[in-house]
């Protein structure tokens, strides 16, 4: 059983890469963006770093990283694997309500519209919450402290890119997403 969950993992996460490139074939041309360097320091890098510290964890082995933070047990995985499926799931469908307005990094499409359908209803960022819903699971299926570590990457990656991304949001739609700032949370409903 254990090692049909570690295969409910990898496809969950594959299905997500497959999802976002399938999707990402047919998006409104760039407008405004942010400097590549920029975009591979606070972006691309800590992503990296985050995939890597959740490899396999045979890399960490006889270091703190490799010490649990969780009980070793399949309840444990269950809930790790229930919480990695509802967070793709939520990344999906965000990253489907957004369309064409859609990007890896932060950009101003040509004819940018500003989405509150959805799950833009509840939060400002729902792909984030999303991927870090995901991390989580995945960071507790594995119950290293190398999960945590991770999460805590890529929350940190996440929460500069989102403050960049409102900047840009505010400049081109004004009060209009200052008003929808107020209505919504970023990452949480209710909450954050």
């Amino acid at each position: 059983m254990e090692e049909w969950i570690s295969h409910g993992f990898r496809l969950a996460w594959i299905c997500l890469a497959a999802y976002w490139i399938w999707s990402a074939r047919k998006l409104k041309r760039t407008q405004r963006t942010e400097p590549k360097l920029l975009q591979l320091a606070l972006y691309w890098t800590p992503l990296i770093i985050a995939g890597l510290l959740l490899g396999p964890g045979e890399w960490f082995t006889g270091s703190w990283l490799r010490e649990r933070f969780v009980p070793h047990g399949l309840w444990v995985k269950e809930i790790g694997l229930a919480l990695t499926v509802a967070g793709v799931s939520i990344a999906c469908w965000a990253r489907h309500i957004l369309g064409r307005n859609w990007s890896s990094v932060v950009q101003i499409k040509q004819d940018h519209e500003l989405i509150e359908a959805g799950p833009y209803r509840r939060v400002r960022h729902p792909i984030y919450t999303g991927l870090l819903l995901a991390i989580l699971g995945t960071a507790v299926g594995a119950g290293d402290w190398r999960g945590l570590l991770a999460l805590l990457i890529v929350f940190v990656s996440f929460w500069n890119k989102y403050r960049h991304e409102e900047r840009f949001l505010s400049e081109q739609f004004g009060q209009k997403y200052l008003d929808y700032m107020q209505r919504t949370k970023a990452l949480i409903p209710g909450v954050f």
